[in-house]
């Protein structure tokens, strides 16, 4: 009797796991429910391309946006476009059983549409490295990639960690991050980007504005007179040079001018820990030439 007993429970226990499925949030707070591991992903953005093949979740990957370069088995995946405007049925028809999405990079309006076919849509906005280590885990829970994602996410915080005991006692640098030349754009304080800045010791001059990707102008800027200027090397006829002509902010005095490799930075993704050191290096030399102690 008691046999029969267990059999009955232990069936009852299997149906009821197998009708609650996958379900994780996504870093909006969203739910996202999966009656299985994704087979069929799509990415429409490269940081999280980046994020779904450290999951393990690569060789499920069926679609991805443009710029999505890395790994270089990313390369030889379909496109389905431009980040901004991506190919709604293209999408539809390559039949995706998930979808990772970049919230402020992917039109809303696009994802609402995705959705309405009854699409899952795993929007991803990492700010800090805690959430980077915990997308790989969820990213993995839903492609059934757990062992690898939960190890990557393991891995990622313990380089966290020993890079943030390395700086945490470094002096301040402030910074001014240039992401566009015409117009003069930068970064606030809730991207990922200040967090990096943050870990090494660096002060985003231009944290407290409201946007996300704020227009600053020139004034502003020499107003503020940032001990370092940094800016990705992706940007065309190197913007940097334009600052040499104020040869009295500190940054142009101590020729602390700096590009940093975009793609590590500028994608919230693994290699953000490759960014940070090249960061940290950067901040160490500025702190040399301008004798901050």
């Amino acid at each position: 009797m008691w046999r029969a007993t267990w059999i009955v429970t232990a069936l009852c226990a299997a149906t009821a796991s197998a009708a609650a499925g996958i379900g994780v949030k996504d870093d909006l707070g969203n739910e996202v429910r999966l009656e299985r591991p994704a087979r069929r992903i799509i990415s429409l953005s490269p940081h999280t391309t980046e994020l779904l093949y450290a999951a393990g979740a690569g060789a499920y990957v069926i679609g991805v946006s443009n710029y999505s370069n890395y790994p270089p088995a990313a390369q030889q995946v379909a496109s389905i476009g431009r980040i901004g405007a991506v190919d709604v049925e293209k999408i539809l028809t390559l039949k995706p059983d998930l979808i990772v999405a970049w919230h402020s990079g992917n039109a809303a309006t696009q994802l609402q549409k995705l959705r309405a076919f009854g699409i899952p849509v795993f929007e991803s906005q990492p700010a800090d490295y805690a959430t980077i280590a915990s997308s790989l885990e969820r990213l993995a829970a839903l492609s059934g990639t757990e062992r690898e994602g939960n190890q990557a996410a393991a891995d990622f915080r313990l380089r966290w960690q020993a890079l943030s005991q390395t700086y945490r006692d470094r002096k301040p640098v402030s910074v001014f991050y240039q992401i566009w030349g015409q117009p003069l754009m930068t970064l606030n304080g809730k991207h990922m980007v200040s967090d990096v800045l943050r870990t090494c010791g660096g002060n985003n001059i231009f944290a407290g504005l409201p946007q996300l990707a704020p227009t600053v102008s020139i004034e502003a800027v020499i107003a503020a007179d940032p001990d370092a200027i940094l800016a990705p090397d992706d940007v065309k006829d190197h913007p940097l040079d334009n600052w040499r002509r104020f040869g009295k902010l500190k940054a142009v005095a101590a020729d602390t001018l700096f590009t940093v490799n975009a793609d590590w930075l500028n994608r919230p993704g693994p290699r953000i820990l490759d960014a940070t050191e090249e960061v940290c290096k950067i901040l160490d030399t500025v702190r040399s030439r301008r004798k901050i102690k």
